[in-house]
């Protein structure tokens, strides 16, 4: 069975959310997008909880089910803030769970240590180590994958308050943990120079805080299972055997991928940063070091290298996304949102479109200007311009940003780094 899964989205009691979130609107739209397994989010929430309990079917699976039988996981993150070799450090965990069962176990003890009511997302001041024991006492059927590994805030590697190995740390327990969630600003070929990785799986996923078509999915996981279990899901994270592919967006989309300073309009690659030591020219204060950057850092091979279990991947753009600059409409427009549904609703879903449809069967439902584009998006041809300092990177298609860039691109050259902007 071929399973498309998203498993690390968020709730409506997580902060910055939807307050549209429901279990109706994720099916609703990740079905529009081509997802067949999705995350329940947020599973330390009491309310969410209550709502899952009331919308989803539990059955020995480990597979919760709607009326309908879309197929949902019991998933969740945690923000673990603590001290360790006198740093602060800043960790997020997803977590998966078999059973509502365990879920009940898992927010006894979190209570115990923290407020579960406040956020969808609770932090707790417990290391990591520890963390992970606690889980698997509960059940060794939980699984721990540390959440965007790469970003600057509030992850494993993270230039501000991460580690500079897995090891380092999960310390003895780090045998617990098989996976690793790259996160929009980094894919795998970027995880592949770090040859302490090779025996993770790499899994790829939103955590979308919405279920709009553009953030839902954007980033999923390709498993083929024998037949669709908790079991199996993990079991094939775990060994990576039945783990076909991810989809991931170009890593310049995310909002950390190259070093900045949002507030001073600042945008450095890692070599033009190391050629200001780090700092903002503008306000003279330290850049945000962003995940290329990071991972040029702790790399221990060149860039290329593909690891012999390696997983393979493709990168892509989210079909809103494209739609809207080649229009020169809003992502949630009234125009964009007619070409999007003309395309997918003729066309199975999204990530068909995207990643399958001819050119003549596009053809027949939008121009061949978009067409041309959706196969481009398709071949990795589109330029991105890189996202930093929390700010989303764009696809460079409407005219007005490529004068835009090569005009920033004129600046530097003719100013030198030091003065532009």
């Amino acid at each position: 069975m071929k399973v498309v899964a998203d498993l690390h989205i968020h709730s409506r009691f997580s902060r910055a959310t939807s307050k549209d979130l429901s279990i109706e609107n994720l099916e609703k739209y990740a079905k529009i997008k081509g997802l067949n397994l999705l995350g329940t989010g947020d599973l330390t929430h009491p309310e969410w909880v209550k709502e899952l309990k009331q919308n989803l079917k539990e059955d020995d699976s480990g597979i919760l089910k709607t009326t309908t039988d879309f197929n949902f996981v019991l998933q969740g993150e945690v923000s673990l803030m603590y001290s360790q070799d006198g740093k602060g450090r800043r960790i997020h965990l997803v977590l998966l769970a078999p059973s509502f069962e365990i879920v009940e176990q898992i927010n006894e003890i979190l209570a115990r240590n923290g407020r579960l009511d406040y956020d969808g997302r609770p932090i707790f001041n417990i290391p990591c180590p520890h963390f992970v024991e606690m889980m698997k006492d509960i059940s060794k059927d939980i699984e721990i994958i540390p959440a965007h590994v790469w970003t600057p805030w509030f992850s494993l590697f993270g230039s501000n308050s991460g580690f500079d190995s897995v090891q380092e740390c999960f310390k003895e327990q780090t045998k617990n943990i098989f996976a690793l969630e790259t996160g929009l600003s980094s894919d795998p070929e970027m995880n592949w120079r770090l040859s302490s990785l090779d025996r993770f799986s790499l899994v790829s996923n939103s955590d979308s805080h919405s279920f709009w078509p553009w953030r839902i999915g954007r980033e999923c996981n390709i498993f083929e299972l024998k037949e669709l279990k908790y079991k199996n899901l993990v079991d094939t994270i775990r060994t990576k055997q039945g783990f076909k592919e991810t989809i991931e967006v170009d890593p310049s989309y995310g909002k950390y991928h190259y070093d900045g300073h949002r507030n001073c309009s600042i945008s450095f690659s890692p070599k033009e940063s190391l050629e200001h030591r780090n700092i903002c020219p503008i306000c003279k204060r330290n850049l945000t070091i962003g995940v290329l950057h990071r991972v040029e850092e702790l790399a221990d091979r060149e860039a290329g290298y593909i690891p012999k279990n390696a997983v393979p991947f493709r990168r892509i753009i989210p079909l809103s996304e494209i739609l809207a600059k080649l229009l020169g409409s809003g992502v949630a427009s009234q125009k964009t949102w007619k070409e999007y549904n003309n395309l997918v609703m003729n066309l199975k879903d999204e990530l068909n479109v995207l990643l399958n449809a001819k050119k003549e069967e596009l053809v027949k439902f939008t121009s061949e200007k978009i067409a041309d584009t959706i196969i481009e998006n398709r071949k990795g041809k589109i330029k991105i311009v890189p996202g930093y300092d929390g700010e989303y990177g764009f696809p460079l298609l409407a005219e007005k940003d490529i004068k835009k860039v090569k005009k920033k691109e004129k600046d530097k050259s003719q100013k030198g780094l030091a003065e532009f902007m």
